[in-house]
């Protein structure tokens, strides 16, 4: 199967992509969730007209005179008196404004003369009105389906009544790992072990990006292993990630092993570094990505395409962005014929540094790291100073 590019791999993504079912949840259990409505206001914002400010309202036409208060309005309260010549009612941030006054004037700027008579310091005020329908009109869109519901959009949803919205449905993501030579890493590693960090990073990329993720631990590099856990995953799965087992080794068993389980694999290898030996793969139900071995790799194969199928099946719009930035320093590579990926942070002055890297099993490095770009194929250079667009991870 020949390489592809990183665009031809994810038009191929895009092109076999499927999207699930919806759901309703309560506005509490809605964080991370997928908008599949629109939303629309019920009402308007403000509903009525209100004061921005405790103060006094009153007509402009009476702010030299002498005003005698007429009620106290806390918020919440209907004014029961219309403001007549040289009337005013004592009134609290959010409260409605009565009939006839056409201002609010702080309660800084008032002086009490009598009980119950008031004279302004001055005329020279803001209105200080929040006009009835000036923030939102009821049937005004204000959430359009493919958002991520975030704080901002709860507060949204809470303000036009929407207390169950209608999300997408949570991928449920299997994530498989293979290799003998790799252990949980609850123990300590013997000779030639190594704990297994790729799985545990999966399971948190997953679960930020609002989908449920099952894990079936490390699989023997075996047939009958890896197979047993290939048709029990696809019944059970959305999505099945594999770390490890894609490359070209004597115990990279898992394409042959995907194909005889029923998948039909649409590609093996993309053109990038790190992450060239990726498996991506359909079946009736389910769709399989297959991820290198070494965790950077993973990581940043996750990142660009994982989150790609995730969010063909949520619906998500707009989940991916980038930040021009202008590199530090003179960037070289030796070897152009891969896309390549690059892990960098930004400075104290607003440009982005390459970090140390050391290649795609120094995950440590993604500590250090605030993002990634892309250099592209036959791109052995650039020079310092030049835009660079940052992918924040």
């Amino acid at each position: 199967m020949p390489v592809i590019t990183h665009e031809e791999a994810l038009d191929l993504i895009r092109g076999h992509g499927k999207i699930l079912g919806s759901e309703q949840v309560d506005i509490k259990e809605s964080l991370n969730r997928v908008l599949r409505q629109d939303v629309v206001s019920d009402i308007d914002m403000p509903p009525y007209n209100k004061s921005a400010m405790d103060g006094y309202a009153c007509r402009r036409a009476d702010l030299k005179n002498e005003l005698e208060v007429g009620e106290v309005l806390p918020a919440g309260t209907i004014p029961q008196k219309v403001i007549g010549e040289n009337q005013c009612s004592k009134i609290m941030t959010g409260s409605m404004i009565p009939e006839g006054a056409d201002c609010v004037i702080i309660v800084e700027r008032v002086k009490e003369v009598s009980p119950g008579k008031i004279r302004f310091l001055d005329d020279s005020t803001p209105a200080n009105i929040c006009l009835q329908g000036e923030d939102v009109r009821a049937g005004q869109q204000l959430l359009t389906a493919g958002t991520r519901i975030t704080p901002k959009e709860i507060a949204s949803l809470a303000s036009v009544g929407c207390v169950r919205p209608i999300v997408s449905k949570k991928p449920i993501v299997g994530i498989i790992a293979t290799g003998d030579e790799i252990i949980e890493p609850y123990g300590f590693p013997k000779s030639a072990q190594i704990r297994n960090s790729n799985s545990y990073q999966l399971l948190a990329q997953v679960q930020q990006f609002g989908c449920q993720a099952k894990y079936y631990g490390i699989v023997p590099d075996t047939d009958e292993a890896i197979g047993s856990i290939i048709a029990a995953a696809k019944t059970e799965c959305d999505l099945i990630l594999f770390t490890g087992g894609v490359s070209m080794g004597d115990y990279d068993l898992v394409p042959a092993l995907l194909q005889k389980g029923g998948f039909t694999l649409i590609f093996e290898k993309i053109a990038i570094q790190p992450g060239r030996p990726t498996v991506f793969g359909i079946s009736d139900t389910t769709i399989v990505l297959g991820l290198p071995g070494n965790p950077v790799s993973s990581y940043i194969v996750f990142e660009y395409y994982a989150k790609e199928l995730l969010a063909g099946m949520m619906g998500l719009r707009n989940h991916a962005s980038t930040v021009s930035c202008r590199l530090a320093h003179p960037y070289k590579r030796k070897n152009g014929n891969r896309l390549a990926r690059v892990p960098v942070k930004f400075t104290a002055d607003g440009k982005v540094a390459v970090v140390e890297y050391h290649g795609s099993a120094h995950i440590t490095a993604l500590l250090a790291a605030d993002g990634v770009i892309s250099i592209p194929i036959d791109v052995l250079a650039i020079q310092e100073g030049a835009l660079v667009d940052v992918r924040p991870i």
